[in-house]
């Protein structure tokens, strides 16, 4: 049903290129990302019986984080740095929460790697004290400064995540070749990071539309910028993402589950942030300035499954409680904008 199901992809892109309405397009997009999380899930799957779990999270989100940052270029060349903070700084929360959350309330009872766990949210914390120096330096009214030292913190943590994913890579790499485990990978390696890669691909165009019609739903809907890039942008760039995750937690794979939603948002904060603050000096410079709505977010993203999972271990509960954070970040932001 889900191979069928995928016929929804060309049907969506085709609906956006003859002009269907907006409500329309944006419905179809909402559904063809279903099945492409699917394919995601799928293939990370199997790659992860080749590589182990905290590998097979990188590749998932790599691939997963390419529609964002993707959908960041094109506002920041349009000009749009408020969506563009705003649905980056809402990726992190609802990695964190949402996609965490849901990802242990689906899996049930299992354990956690506390060590990437914790290493994850020790970056995303280490981006957002940093992120937070320009706008203490100087304010969010002193742009050529703020931008200036935007990019030297930018330039900073983006050597970290990279020396950090080399070195965790060659780790779990040997570890994963220590422990002996037997494949049981239904596919080839090749064939599962080829139907990987295609799947992000088509995601990426497939989220193109869906960001394209929420901005007409958004004003007919009477929402603000912020919370539309906060909170609906960040969910549906991540959509494909977060619903892989979730069908891996489905299957057992709780560890593997939560190694995407976790490495997904460390590599947000750490690496897409500062790729794309670096990659806008070639379009147009972004200033780096969150507001404090923002970091009241982040700060609770970062603080809850830090006490969630200081034992090491999901459970359906604790899925929930993260879950209902989420649900409290949104209405605050709501509140706020």
């Amino acid at each position: 049903m889900l191979w069928a199901s995928l016929v929804l992809v060309p049907v969506a892109l085709a609906a956006a290129l003859f002009g269907m309405g907006d409500v329309s397009v944006f419905l179809l997009s909402v559904l063809a990302l279903a099945p492409l999380a699917w394919v995601i899930g799928e293939s990370t799957e199997q790659v992860g019986e080749y590589t182990g779990p905290a590998i097979a999270g990188l590749l998932n989100a790599s691939f997963g984080n390419a529609p964002e940052l993707m959908v960041a270029l094109f506002a920041v060349d349009s000009g749009l740095f408020e969506v563009v903070r705003g649905s980056l700084s809402g990726s992190v929360i609802s990695n964190l929460l949402l996609v965490l959350g849901f990802s242990l309330f689906v899996g049930g009872r299992g354990r956690i790697d506390r060590r990437s766990a914790y290493g994850a949210l020790g970056m995303v914390a280490l981006a957002g004290l940093l992120f937070a120096v320009p706008a203490l330096a100087y304010g969010p009214s002193a742009s050529e400064r703020l931008t200036a030292l935007g990019v030297a913190v930018a330039a900073v943590l983006l050597a970290i995540y990279l020396v950090v994913t080399a070195w965790s890579v060659v780790r779990e790499r040997r570890r994963h070749r220590e422990s002996g485990t037997a494949s049981q990978a239904d596919w080839s390696l090749p064939r599962a990071l080829v139907t990987l890669g295609l799947a992000t691909l088509t995601t990426v165009a497939v989220t193109e539309v869906l960001i394209n019609s929420i901005e007409s739903f958004a004003d007919a809907s009477g929402l603000s910028d912020f919370f539309v890039s906060a909170v609906i942008v960040a969910i549906a760039g991540n959509a494909a993402e977060h619903g892989g995750a979730v069908v891996i937690a489905a299957r057992g794979g709780v560890q593997l589950a939560s190694e995407i939603a976790l490495q997904s948002a460390s590599q947000v904060a750490v690496g897409l942030i500062p790729a794309v603050v670096l990659l806008s000096l070639l379009i147009r410079p972004l200033p780096v300035f969150f507001s404090w709505v923002e970091y009241l977010g982040l700060a609770i993203a970062v603080a809850v499954p830090a006490l969630m999972l200081l034992r090491g271990r999901s459970s359906r509960w604790k899925g929930t409680g993260m879950v209902a954070s989420y649900a409290v970040v949104v209405v605050v932001f709501y509140v706020a904008s």
